[in-house]
């Protein structure tokens, strides 16, 4: 069903109501650390000077924006096409597989500069082929992407533990991982950045991939908004009967965001696998395939957006570490509500705001043209 909403500037459309959101969002959340008995002033101090206010704090909350980066984009370049890419989870799972194999054999025999691009190759089309799959299945089965990525992603779970006891693992080692990378197959920090501003990272893992991620946001924005297959993405994405009038291959299309969503999601695995671990292990996405749901969704989709809204989570996840170390009563599972608020108002309640919004711009002489607005998922 179509909403009819005046067009805001675009300083409002991904500035203003996202922050209200996210302000709301908070609000509510402090209301939920009021009813424990801790003071919410408190909680908010101890989130942000834990996140930002020391050097490792901000090492850890950079190294967890690195993987939401990916897997927000991930998201939103699926988003733009109208499909709403839930595996990437078990897409940067199959991309950490990639890492491995990359490291393992050319980590003992090239630098690390030389083993990273194979490495960086390796997950992004492993991550690519699991997708291929599920977008195959939508293109030309008419299987929905949602029910086949979530399946995929319990696929992708079961092949791993596989992988990891029957075949990766080193002879005679009961833990479930593969061996410790050489120096060839491990990425440097990036202690120095953070030094120029005289912050020492002490043991964060915060390293080179955080370039990486960046670098692969430009890149989705010129794609998005600078090609003719960006176009045609988005085209689709806006109005499918209109794109195939217009003569666009909509299983072509459908195929190809597959990729290009389930590549992204794999590069992910670089940052925990190559950055920190310097091993595959189970477990190592932690989440941040859903988590990179709601950054799309807060980021409106576009590289400017995802990029402060990954940090954000990657301060929810760093801050959040530091108020139940310091208040016990607030335990990580209450920062899993507070997340899940932040995802509830930038998500499924993004407009509730909007109406009041829109008609407070057109009594100070805004634009009175409409625009129709699809709400997500139809």
């Amino acid at each position: 069903m179509s909403v009819p909403y005046a067009k805001l500037p675009m300083w409002v459309e991904y500035g203003l109501i996202p922050l209200i959101n996210l302000v709301v969002a908070f609000l509510v959340a402090g209301l939920v650390v009021l009813i424990v008995g801790e003071s919410p002033l408190k909680a908010a101090t101890l989130l942000v000077q834990g996140a930002f206010g020391y050097g490792e704090g901000l090492g850890f909350t950079l190294y967890y924006a690195t993987n939401f980066i990916f897997t927000g984009l991930a998201v939103a370049v699926a988003f733009h096409c109208g499909l709403f890419n839930i595996g990437g989870e078990g897409q940067a799972y199959i991309g950490g597989l990639g890492v491995a194999v990359a490291c393992l054999m050319l980590d003992g025999i090239f630098p690390w500069f030389l083993t990273f691009p194979f490495a960086v190759l390796a997950a992004a089309l492993f991550g690519a082929a699991w997708a291929f799959i599920p977008g195959y299945l939508q293109a030309k089965r008419g299987s929905h992407v949602v029910i086949t990525t979530i399946m995929f992603n319990f696929i992708a779970s079961s092949l791993m533990v596989y992988m990891l006891v029957e075949v990766l693992k080193p002879l005679g080692s009961m833990a479930p991982q593969t061996r410790t990378f050489l120096d060839g197959g491990q990425l440097p920090r990036l202690d120095w950045l953070l030094s120029i501003f005289g912050l020492d990272i002490g043991g964060a893992p915060f390293n080179l991939s955080f370039i990486v991620a960046l670098v692969a946001a430009f890149l989705v924005w010129l794609l998005i908004w600078r090609t003719r297959l960006g176009y045609e993405i988005r085209t689709m994405g806006a109005s499918p009967s209109a794109a195939r009038y217009a003569g666009i291959k909509d299983a072509r299309i459908i195929i190809i965001t597959m990729l290009i969503s389930g590549g992204l999601a794999g590069m992910m695995a670089l940052n925990p696998i190559m950055g920190d671990q310097h091993r595959l292990q189970l477990d190592f996405v932690t989440g941040a395939g859903f988590v990179g749901i709601a950054v799309a969704l807060m980021g409106r989709s576009h590289p400017v957006g995802i990029i402060p809204a990954a940090v954000l989570f990657g301060m929810l996840y760093q801050g959040g570490a530091e108020i139940s170390f310091e208040m016990p009563q607030i335990s990580r599972d209450m920062i899993t509500i507070i997340q899940g608020l932040v995802i509830l108002f930038a998500g499924a309640l993004e407009h509730m705001f909007r109406p009041a919004i829109t008609a407070f711009f057109a009594t100070l002489g805004g634009s009175g043209k409409t625009s129709e607005v699809t709400a997500a998922g139809e």
